[in-house]
């Protein structure tokens, strides 16, 4: 599958899981070394087509495509210039991860083993305004150890090895959020303990790559 027909695809879970209403969102891929492939601005996910995805270069200027290209392509320029390993970024406002966004609250704890084993600390950046330099010096303090930030008031932000792996970390964050909101409603959440943590963190990084 080419990279915008995934793109495309992408887009269209994105819609169905409920991760974004209306406009909101946007999804990105990398295709070469200073090209990247990233849905316009104003349209919304669920009805996205080919012709609605822009090559932009590492400044965010256009290259091909028709459309304006989204204030928010600086969250996506941010971590492809500052992580080599990110090949792909999605940008959500998922329901459960944005109401902890908005509660001020990363997920930090050691509460479950796969979001361990697979994504490491999810935390909260500090608010900056959409369309701005604020929102990617936001990530700033982040962007290096992470592979999904909160972004405070606003919504969340994953990165992928592939676009297929950062929507499944989208949507293993929302999952994580919604679990959570139910066990607090049964009282709380439990943390693992140290030493059980300390065994997840050795195959984390043995086999995941993830260093905590």
């Amino acid at each position: 599958m080419s990279p915008v027909k995934e793109l495309v695809e992408i887009c269209h879970r994105v819609y169905e899981k409920g991760f974004v209403a209306a406009y909101d969102g946007n999804l990105s891929v990398k295709i070469s070394e200073d090209r990247f492939l990233i849905t316009r601005s104003g349209v919304c996910k669920g009805e996205i087509t080919e012709d609605d995805i822009l090559e932009i270069d590492s400044s965010g200027k256009l290259l091909n495509g028709k459309g304006k290209v989204s204030t928010e392509a600086k969250i996506h320029l941010f971590a492809y210039l500052n992580r080599d390993d990110v090949k792909a970024v999605v940008h959500c406002h998922p329901v459960y991860a944005t109401a902890f966004a908005a509660y001020g609250e990363g997920f930090t704890k050691d509460i479950f083993p796969e979001v361990i084993l697979t994504m490491g600390k999810i935390p909260l950046c500090e608010y900056g305004t959409p369309s701005t330099e604020e929102l990617p010096e936001s990530m700033k303090p982040h962007i290096k150890g992470s592979w999904a930030l909160l972004l405070k008031n606003h919504g969340a932000v994953s990165f992928g090895k592939n676009l297929k792996d950062a929507y499944y970390k989208m949507e293993k964050l929302e999952h994580s959020a919604k679990t959570l909101f139910i066990a607090r409603m049964l009282g709380g959440e439990k943390e693992i303990p140290e030493n059980k943590v300390n065994e997840l963190l050795g195959i984390a990084k043995s086999v995941y790559g993830i260093d905590k």
